[in-house]
This record gives structure tokens, C-alpha cells and sequence, in this order.
């Protein structure tokens, strides 16, 4: 009997059930729309963070470089001049620690031993400055006459001296020492080998190289070609391509070749550590700057932070300004299907009067009336779900491009060539984002339950007003 009644009260009423289930779907729909776009704008932002960071690293750890003294911190080349008959090019480079002061190689092993620490890897971030170039020597041209000597009476030819000079070009390209026995974590693993290989376990002292694309395209180096630093020749076994954005440095070499180079037998500039269990991180950086003094301990919420651009600004309004928006509608479509609901039943007066009068207890009609708004909103849930769907659809199909700029921070944290990695703190990078928007089960979920609690509480508003009805309020509606 519920169903047959509910079943032919529906049909009577399709326009009133389609206006209730309307406005509950708008409010559904706008949640799935913002719930997606959120979703993608938190995968685009990990997409970013991953450039900067390393796939599976959660935190650096890294020591501020200290303020340079007098003429400290500044290369020096020294050419000879003199005796340079044939005019030939002389070279010089210089191999200089990055961004960081270096810490002890032991400081990755106490931090590995760190309560939640997973792994921890060292690298070393260098800047390899070169000079080349040549001098050229003068000409002296003679001018007619000649100058009387001093006491021995001798000429001089009277001239100048033209021409000569010198020509020096200078390149700086960034090295990055790459601990070859753990190449899960750190900056090299936001690239992907395109060309050769990668670096092999056992390479932990050999001269060879793995070259970024872009740095390979412009020098043009190839995987078999050999490279030269500081008088040390090395053979490109690869060639990387980072995912998004720069790579963390124009070559990555061995982590003991690069000590060597630099003059810093084990020592290294950044700490990558990976945390046993996401969840507590923040546990691990509070017990790691206990336990390790003087570091900063950064992590990928603190780099997020130094996010800006359109990326930023899009995902600050939808977790506000959208999120809130997606309420205050839900929450008057769930009062509008109440108003409606209890605004049918006024108007169905004489009918649940007579359905009482026939014998039907209030807690049936409180029922009937509840399942029919039940109805509406499990239908406004479906349409909710069908236009929500379809907003995301547009939205991953237009793909709109958002700007990501990445900016340092003040602790080391640059974007670009980033934090603790090659490039500095004081790099920044402009990257490209598109966006998409997931749908995941969860929303859909969530949508279902949203359909629910709407037809429930329009339910309630009018199951509450047909309870109240009495079987004296339909005489008085007879005419």
C-alpha cells in the first residue's frame, strides 16, 4: 500500500517532485564541481612540488650559509700573461659550494636513525664557474723621429703601442652530487632517464655523468661524449628530462666525486628524508631540529606555502570562497525542498484530512510524506551527480592553463632550482600547470549522502506539518 500510493503521488506531482529534486541537485552538483576542482588543484600543486622536490621525499634538511666576510665567497683566476707568443687560449674553473653551508656526511646517518625517518640520502650542491680566453698582444707602430737617449747618447723610436687586449667568456653550470647507492630519493628522481642509463650501484667513485636534456641540447652533449671538470673528464652515461619545470642541475656526478672536486671530503649540503608513515611528519621534523642543531628543517607543506601565481590564488578561492559558497547553497536548496514540501501538504489538506478520517494514523502520513520527499531527493541526487560530472568533464576537457610561480622563501626554499638543491635560495622559477578535476568514489559518496539528508529533512518539514493535521481541518476545506 506505501508504494502504490507513493508510486501514484509522484506521478500526480511530477512538477512539484521536479522543482524539489532541481533545486537539491544545483546545491549537489556545485559540491561535486568544487570538491573535483580542488582535488585537481591539490594534484597540480603536488605535480609542482614534485619538481621542486624529489618523487617520495617529504623533507631537507639543510644548514643557512653564513654571511661571506671581506672577499670571501668569490672566486679567484689567475692567467699568465706574459710569454703568450702565440696568442693561445687559456682556461681556468673554479668548483664551488652552493647555497648551504655543508654538513657532516654523518649527519645523513644520524638522521636516518631519526624515530619515523624511512631513509635519508646526502647530496651535494655545487656551482662550477669557468673562464676562458685569450690575450692578444699589442703592436707597437713607430712614428717618424726618433728620442735622444741619456748619458750613453742611444735613440728610441718614438710610437705607441695599439691594439692587444684581452677576451674572456664566462660559463657557470650547476653539478649536483648524487649518492649513486640510494637513487630513490632526492632531485634526481623528478627526471626520467630518456637517453643511456642511469648511475649503477656500484659507480660510487667512477667519472661518469648523467646530463640534463636542456643543459645537453644547449652544449651539445650526448650520451658517449665526455665532459670536463676542473681537470677531471667524466662520460656521459645518460641523459634525464625533468618531469615539470627545471631540473635540480645541469650534471649530476657521483656524491664522493663531487666532495672531491670541491675540496669537501664528506660533506654534503642537503639531507632528502623520507618519513616512514605520512601522517607524521611533522613529528619527524620537530624530533630531527631537536636532535640536529642548527639546520632547517623544511618540509613539502612549508615549500607549498611559497607557491604563488594564479595556482595559488585558484586553489585559496575554492577552499574558501568556493567551499563556502558550495554550503550556503546546499543549505538553502535543503531548506527550499523543506519549504516546498511542507508548502505541498498545506495544500493537500483535505486529502491526509480524509486518509486520517479513513483511519490512518499520523506516524503513516508522517511516512508517506517522508518517502515522497525521500524520493525527490535521492532523484535531485542523481541529477546532481549527472550535472556534476559533466561540470568536471568541461573543466578536465578545457584543461585551463595556471601559473605556478616559485619564489624563495627566506629558509632556503627557491623554486625552479630548489630547496636545498642546486640554484640557491634566491632562484625562481614560472611554471605551467593544467588543470583537471577528478572525480573520485569519495565524492560520489558524499553526494549520495547529501541526496539522502535532503529528501530527509524536506521529509521532516512536511512529515512535521502533516502530523499536525486533523481530520476536522478537511470538513472545513469541503465546500
Amino acid at each position: 500500500m506505501f508504494f502504490t500510493y507513493l508510486r501514484r503521488e509522484l506521478r500526480r506531482r511530477r512538477k512539484a517532485a521536479l522543482v524539489v529534486a532541481s533545486g537539491l541537485a544545483l546545491g549537489i552538483a556545485l559540491v561535486i564541481i568544487v570538491s573535483s576542482v580542488s582535488s585537481g588543484m591539490s594534484k597540480a600543486q603536488d605535480k609542482v612540488l614534485e619538481s621542486l622536490y624529489g618523487l617520495g621525499t617529504d623533507m631537507t634538511v639543510t644548514k643557512a650559509a653564513a654571511a661571506p666576510g671581506s672577499g670571501n665567497g668569490r672566486p679567484k683566476f689567475e692567467f699568465d700573461a706574459k710569454g703568450n707568443d702565440d696568442d693561445s687560449t687559456q682556461s681556468s674553473d673554479r668548483v664551488l659550494v652552493q647555497g648551504f653551508q655543508t654538513l657532516a656526511s654523518s649527519t645523513v646517518d644520524t638522521i636516518g636513525k631519526q624515530d619515523g625517518v624511512a631513509d635519508a640520502v646526502g647530496g651535494l650542491s655545487l656551482n662550477v664557474m669557468k673562464v676562458d680566453g685569450q690575450f692578444k698582444r699589442g703592436e707597437f707602430e713607430q712614428q717618424g723621429g726618433t728620442a735622444q737617449g741619456g748619458r750613453g747618447g742611444s735613440t728610441q723610436p718614438q710610437g705607441e703601442v695599439r691594439g692587444g687586449g684581452a677576451s674572456f667568456d664566462v660559463n657557470s653550470y650547476t653539478v649536483y652530487g648524487t649518492d649513486v647507492t640510494k637513487q630513490a630519493l632526492g632531485p634526481l628522481t623528478s627526471s626520467k632517464i630518456t637517453k643511456g642509463r642511469a648511475f649503477k650501484a656500484s659507480e660510487t667513485d667512477a667519472e661518469v655523468a648523467v646530463v640534463d636534456s636542456a643543459y645537453a641540447k644547449e652544449k651539445k652533449l650526448a650520451v658517449g661524449k665526455a665532459v670536463t671538470i676542473h681537470g677531471t673528464k667524466f662520460t656521459i652515461v645518460g641523459v634525464s628530462t625533468a618531469d615539470s619545470g627545471d631540473a635540480a642541475a645541469d650534471l649530476y656526478i657521483p656524491l664522493k666525486q663531487a666532495q672531491t672536486l670541491a675540496d669537501s671530503k664528506n660533506k654534503v649540503t642537503t639531507v632528502y628524508v623520507k618519513a616512514a608513515d605520512s601522517q607524521q611528519i611533522d613529528h619527524v621534523k620537530s624530533t630531527i631540529q631537536k636532535n640536529v642543531s642548527g639546520t632547517t628543517v623544511t618540509t613539502s607543506a612549508d615549500l607549498a606555502d611559497t607557491v604563488s601565481g594564479s595556482l595559488s590564488t585558484a586553489s585559496d578561492l575554492a577552499s574558501s570562497v568556493g567551499k563556502w559558497l558550495s554550503i550556503a547553497v546546499l543549505v538553502a536548496a535543503f531548506l527550499v525542498a523543506g519549504l516546498l514540501t511542507s508548502s505541498a501538504v498545506s495544500r493537500r489538506v483535505r486529502e491526509f484530512g480524509t486518509l486520517k478520517a479513513l483511519g490512518w494514523k499520523s506516524g503513516r502520513v508522517t511516512r508517506q510524506v517522508v518517502g515522497e520527499a525521500l524520493v525527490n531527493g535521492l532523484l535531485g541526487g542523481v541529477l546532481g551527480i549527472a550535472v556534476g560530472l559533466a561540470g568536471a568533464y568541461v573543466v578536465t576537457s578545457i584543461s585551463p592553463t595556471l601559473t605556478a610561480q616559485l619564489g624563495s622563501s627566506g629558509g632556503g626554499m627557491g623554486g625552479g632550482r630548489f630547496m636545498g638543491g642546486p640554484g640557491g635560495p634566491s632562484a625562481s622559477k614560472t611554471l605551467d600547470v593544467a588543470l583537471t578535476a577528478p572525480v573520485s568514489l569519495s565524492i560520489i559518496l558524499i553526494a549520495v549522502a547529501l541526496a539522502v539528508a535532503g529528501g530527509l529533512i524536506a521529509g521532516a518539514f512536511g512529515g512535521w506539518r502533516a502530523s499536525r493535521l486533523r481530520p476536522a481541518d478537511a470538513l472545513r476545506r469541503v465546500e
